[in-house]
């Protein structure tokens, strides 16, 4: 039987806050849970606090459920929407789309991208298309 992956996030220190521990933890034994992480594409590559999130997502994969990274080839066109007191700069949609195939690398150096248990998209994909941005 594998261990629950609530509990094992949770004793490697990937969990602070919880509402309702035990449907947290009745939901991961019902089943292959999805999870994803998010990341805009506005740095040539992935840093060290991108590691945090792309381990929680191995410590999933490797217990059957599957992980989806979106990557963000539509959303880093547009400004910052955070609150932030400067616009991100913006980026040549060239630079993006190599940026987008680093992390696509990077991200299949920890997690099983060929092999289909991890999802990675890119949400330029179907953005671009609604020509918003």
């Amino acid at each position: 039987m594998r261990p629950n992956a609530f509990d094992v996030l949770k004793e490697r220190g990937f969990v602070q806050l919880v509402t309702d521990e035990e449907a947290v933890r009745k939901l991961f034994e019902a089943g292959p849970v999805r999870a994803y992480i998010g990341y805009d594409a506005t740095a040539q590559s992935l840093h060290v606090g991108n590691l945090f999130t792309l381990m929680s997502l191995v410590h999933l994969e490797r217990l059957g459920h599957q992980p989806i990274v979106v990557l963000g080839g539509g959303t880093t066109m547009v400004g910052d929407p955070s609150g932030k007191t400067e616009m991100r700069q913006m980026l040549e949609y060239s630079e993006v789309r190599r940026n987008i195939e680093k992390f696509r690398r990077q991200i299949g150096r920890f997690l099983d991208v060929k092999g289909g248990k991890t999802l990675v998209v890119d949400n330029a994909e179907w953005l671009l298309e609604l020509k918003y941005i």
